[in-house]
């Protein structure tokens, strides 16, 4: 899982994309290349780490959102797969 560095992604780089399930689509993002973006990765993550994703804030005036996504490491090629268990969660405070 690469994470992005919220600062060096564009509003203008996110691109309207649907995911299609069997029984609904729901509307993401997709992020466009760009030569500013900084991307970052666990090494080596263990089981008992857990990695916290923002994916969506309306505060404009802090990161409001971390664009991630899978990408295969050439270095670990033909190795078994990892799992994840991802979790989402609404959280409102003032």
């Amino acid at each position: 899982m690469a994470v992005a560095d919220s600062t060096t992604v564009d509003d203008e780089d996110l691109v309207a994309a649907k995911t299609v399930y069997s029984d609904h689509q729901r509307e993401t993002w997709t992020v466009k290349h760009g030569p500013a973006h900084r991307w970052y990765f666990k090494y080596a993550q263990r089981p008992d780490e857990v990695m916290l994703i923002k994916c969506f804030d309306t505060v404009t005036d802090v990161a409001r959102r971390s664009p991630h996504s899978a990408f295969v490491d050439e270095e670990h090629a033909g190795m078994p797969p990892r799992e994840s268990i991802e979790v989402r969660s609404f959280v409102f405070f003032d």
